[in-house]
């Protein structure tokens, strides 16, 4: 089954139901992107953070 044909066969459950219609395939795709570079980024920054106390502690006194 397509992403189409789901998204169609989910959009007629709902109104059967009388529930809000799914969003279309792909509509927050952006959005999804977006925050998993932010993620990304966070992740990456820690990392930095605790080289450099590493980095730190060990140093020669």
């Amino acid at each position: 089954m397509s992403i189409t044909q789901q998204h169609l066969l989910d959009t007629y459950r709902a109104r059967t139901l009388g529930e809000p219609a799914p969003p279309a395939p792909g509509t927050h795709d952006r959005q999804a992107v977006r925050e998993l570079s932010d993620e990304q980024r966070s992740r990456a920054g820690r990392h930095v953070l605790r080289d450099a106390l590493s980095r730190w502690r060990r140093r020669p006194t």
